[in-house]
């Protein structure tokens, strides 16, 4: 199952050997192509706005597929993701491997839309993280 990592800015990024390894945690016996795209804010913008009619940046973005040998894309948009962590006194690379993992698990059909999906969802980040050895994202520091 390879994990394609595109770095398309010049963001404080991490290696894609780190991020190839937080999308197969996820992607866990799954057994198709995931394309991961690190991406600035303006590229951000314009596919936030394409296919969400949102003109604004937004940290991640999965894109699944009909394919059988490609589960799909995830973009995330490398500068959101340095405001949030700051702005959440969280670790870079930590919320980056959380926002991986999140976006991996929208491609397997997970989702957050009402109250039962974003626990079974949060409870399966929390769990992959902490294989990782990565904290839970959602406790306050």
């Amino acid at each position: 199952m390879p994990v394609d990592v595109q770095i398309a800015c010049d963001d404080d990024v991490p290696e894609p050997d780190d991020l190839s390894r937080w999308a197969q945690a996820a992607l866990e016996d799954e057994g198709r192509d995931v394309c991961l795209r690190l991406v600035g804010a303006e590229e951000g913008r314009n596919l936030n706005r394409r296919f969400r009619a949102i003109d604004r940046p937004t940290n991640v973005l999965s894109f699944p597929t009909d394919e059988t040998s490609v589960l799909g894309d995830v973009a995330i948009c490398a500068p959101i993701v340095a405001v949030e962590a700051q702005a959440q006194s969280k670790p870079l690379h930590a919320h980056y491997a959380h926002l991986v993992v999140h976006g991996v698990l929208h491609l397997l059909g997970c989702d957050h839309e009402t109250e039962a999906e974003a626990h079974e969802m949060e409870s399966r980040e929390i769990a992959i993280l902490a294989r990782l050895g990565v904290a839970n994202p959602y406790e306050v520091a």
